[in-house]
């Protein structure tokens, strides 16, 4: 890539592992096979955007296992973390300090950021995004396709002068209780007895797990005589396919856009991040709701990460900006990002202390 257009730039000196470019991710193109990939947790990439400065989709670093180690090139960098990690901020004379999560810090050029490892997914946010060459009108790493894998150096907008560090007075965090699903389409498929296990049995995440989906271990979920394959159809980020062995499979980001086993449910789209935290062994529980609790908690994860980004504050100051909250306007980044008729809208991320 020829970076001489982004004189600004974060130099990934170590990849980590599990870490890729996401935003919204690439809607309109499942009617051709295209995935919309994007954020497992679109809440949290919010958040750092929101350190960041930046609108709620702005491209940043997605990390599922261990993090990278990054250089600014060609003048300062601000970053924001998000998410249960930590890093360590290397300075010019090697000398390193803590970078809590939360919040954000500012590299000189020539400095380092050490991002350490996430429990779940956590995310990293550059003032005014990671600037790759969009493809198929998103940044979003799609890796089975070879879409927007990030190159060794990222692009950055120049750095604006402002050095105000900003954290978060709490973390942002998702309701505990069973994952909240709407029943799929081929819930015939399993008679009364079968829905009644899925709604009311503990179920454990395996290892075998990626951001395409993850697969749960548990009571096998039979098939009634309908049986275990249908005609392939569409399928989202949230479907529950239950092959003919039983094991329920959880689609993710990443999914296929089509598949030919039995849907029992679909997860709410408020609650579909929180499956991008469990770790292998993790225990979870499910719920069927109807659509309007569903849109009921897509409405609360909203105000909740409008109130979070309403508390931000300079380091060294608190309370609450009640007019910047009022100003936020989040519902987008609520929104798992594969409709039409809604968008994420931009916000002032940084509220006036």
């Amino acid at each position: 890539m020829n970076c001489s257009k982004h004189p600004t730039t974060l130099h990934l000196e170590s990849p980590g592992l599990g870490v890729s470019i996401q935003d919204r991710g690439r809607v309109g193109h499942r009617s051709i096979g295209v995935p919309v990939s994007g954020a497992l947790d679109p809440l949290f990439l919010a958040a750092a955007n929101a350190l960041a400065g930046n609108p709620p989709d702005a491209a940043g670093l997605e990390v599922l296992l261990a993090g990278p180690l990054l250089r600014a090139t060609g003048g300062p960098v601000r970053v924001a973390l998000a998410g249960e990690m930590d890093a360590r901020h290397i300075d010019a004379a090697g000398e390193r300090r803590p970078v809590a999560a939360w919040s954000t810090v500012t590299l000189q050029d020539g400095e380092r950021l050490q991002v350490g490892s996430p429990r779940g997914v956590g995310y990293l946010a550059v003032e005014g995004g990671i600037l790759t060459p969009p493809q198929l009108g998103s940044r979003a790493t799609y890796t089975r396709a070879g879409l927007g894998l990030p190159p060794a150096f990222l692009p950055c907008a120049p750095f604006t002068g402002d050095a105000t560090e900003w954290a978060a007075p709490a973390p942002l965090t998702h309701p505990d209780g069973p994952i909240r699903v709407i029943a799929g389409p081929q819930i015939d498929h399993f008679d009364a007895a079968v829905r009644e296990a899925f709604a009311s049995e503990t179920f454990t995440l395996t290892p075998e797990r990626d951001r395409m989906g993850l697969r749960l271990a548990g009571p096998p979920l039979a098939h009634n005589a309908r049986g275990a394959d249908i005609v392939s159809d569409g399928v989202t980020p949230g479907t529950i396919q239950v092959p003919a062995d039983g094991r329920a499979i959880v689609l993710l980001a990443d999914c296929q856009t089509v598949g030919g086993y039995p849907k029992l449910a679909v997860v709410i789209r408020a609650d579909l991040p929180r499956l991008a935290h469990l770790q292998p062994g993790d225990g979870l529980r499910f719920r069927f709701v109807d659509a309007a609790e569903a849109a009921a908690a897509r409405a609360d994860a909203a105000h909740r990460l409008a109130e979070w980004i309403a508390a931000l504050r300079p380091r060294g100051t608190a309370g609450t900006d009640s007019a910047a909250l009022l100003a936020a306007n989040l519902a987008g980044a609520a929104i798992r990002g594969d409709e039409d008729d809604i968008a994420p809208q931009p916000f002032t991320a940084n509220p006036t202390p």
